[in-house]
């Protein structure tokens, strides 16, 4: 156990944090998120994080690493179609992934980016790292982009 570092992050969760690069994604899947499969698509590295609460990991997560806001999309969580307008938007899920980034980056959290499940998918196999959380909720999958202090 070291002082400071929330216990929900695991050695291996730790290493590839402090390896990930400025504009390097890590992606948080959910339980039916293709965990493994995305990993290994682009030899990604996959941590496992089994039975810890995604909110609270990505809570843990950014009390170390600083999202990018110098460009691009510092945050990209999986939506849905709206039924009327088409639009990509967020969920209730989603809207709480939005509440806890908020407490750590306002800035990143009112720039999150919803993209559709196939759109989420391509993104994912492009990334540094994919968490398995075996978390139960829907539309539980969020990418972080690592940025600079």
């Amino acid at each position: 156990m070291l002082k400071g570092i929330p216990a929900v992050l695991s050695p291996e969760m730790l290493e590839a944090l402090a390896e990930m690069g400025h504009g390097d994604m890590i992606v948080i899947g959910d339980a039916y998120f293709a965990a493994k499969t995305m990993a290994k698509t682009n030899n990604n590295r996959l941590v496992r994080a089994d039975g810890i609460n995604a909110f609270r990991l990505v809570d843990a997560i950014l009390e170390l690493m600083p999202l990018d806001n110098w460009g691009g999309d510092p945050v990209i969580a999986m939506g849905f179609p709206d039924k009327k307008s088409g639009e990509i938007v967020g969920t209730e899920t989603t809207a709480k992934f939005a509440e806890v980034i908020a407490k750590h980056d306002k800035e990143a959290a009112g720039k999150m980016r919803y993209v559709d499940r196939f759109a989420f998918y391509d993104l994912s196999k492009t990334a540094f790292c994919t968490v398995a959380t075996g978390d139960g909720k829907t539309n539980g999958c969020i990418i972080l982009t690592k940025g600079v202090f």
